[in-house]
């Protein structure tokens, strides 16, 4: 499972813009792999529609629609790896963060997730110009060892991601998050650059290949 969310932990919209081309990119490949909503979260629950305000837009029939913050779950079927994807990509919940990481890791369960990743981006002192640092790292020293990541040794506040990691300790769920720097200078979003290093680092953990696309000469041209 592969969670990412806009907001606190998302810096130049670098995470959700990984998550969004790891959906987008098997679609529009020419391979079979197609990404299937499984499932959604009820907005009504877990958002403050006054912080992330629904969104109006007219249809091609011209007919007026609302779109609502929730987070989206979908299927990726990849018949050439031992496991199969869920990609978990919404907005940030603004309330209830315990009962929304209950329900999330309830379906992971459901659906036997083995391991759980985490996407984020932070602002670092780092130049555009070099290769964007993608750090691993996990919550628990022997999970770390295990899967050859760092042990997380942050402390202080947390977002939605921090509280999901250790749910999944907390069930036995492996659970790794990888974090990409965003020169804190260029911040502005969205950041390809950030989201192909994410991509990239995700591949090289879980040894697949992810369709490119346009995104690194959506890279080149942000740099």
């Amino acid at each position: 499972m592969v969670i990412a969310f806009s907001g606190w932990n998302d810096a130049g919209e670098a995470a959700t813009g990984a998550a969004s081309h790891l959906l987008a990119s098997w679609t529009d490949s020419s391979t079979d792999v197609v990404p299937e909503l499984i499932a959604d979260v009820d907005p009504e629950d877990f958002y403050d529609f006054q912080v992330n305000r629904p969104h109006i837009y007219v249809d091609e029939s011209q007919i007026r629609n609302i779109t609502w913050p929730t987070t989206e779950i979908f299927g990726v079927a990849l018949p050439e790896f031992d496991r199969d994807l869920v990609i978990v990509k919404g907005t940030e919940p603004s309330m209830r963060w315990k009962s929304f990481t209950r329900e999330l890791l309830d379906l992971a369960d459901d659906l036997e997730v083995s391991l759980v990743i985490t996407l984020g981006s932070m602002l670092a002192d780092v130049p555009h110009s070099r290769p964007i640092t993608v750090s691993g790292s996990s919550a628990h020293p022997d999970l770390a060892t295990r899967l050859g990541v760092e042990v997380s040794s942050y402390e202080g506040p947390t977002g939605i991601i921090g509280i999901i990691v250790d749910g999944c300790m907390r069930r036995g769920i492996d659970a790794v998050s990888l974090w990409a720097a965003i020169p804190h200078y260029a911040s502005n979003s969205p950041s390809p650059k950030a989201s192909l290093a994410l991509v990239n680092a995700l591949e090289d953990f879980l040894d697949i290949s992810v369709p490119q696309g346009e995104l690194p000469d959506e890279a080149t041209e942000w740099e």
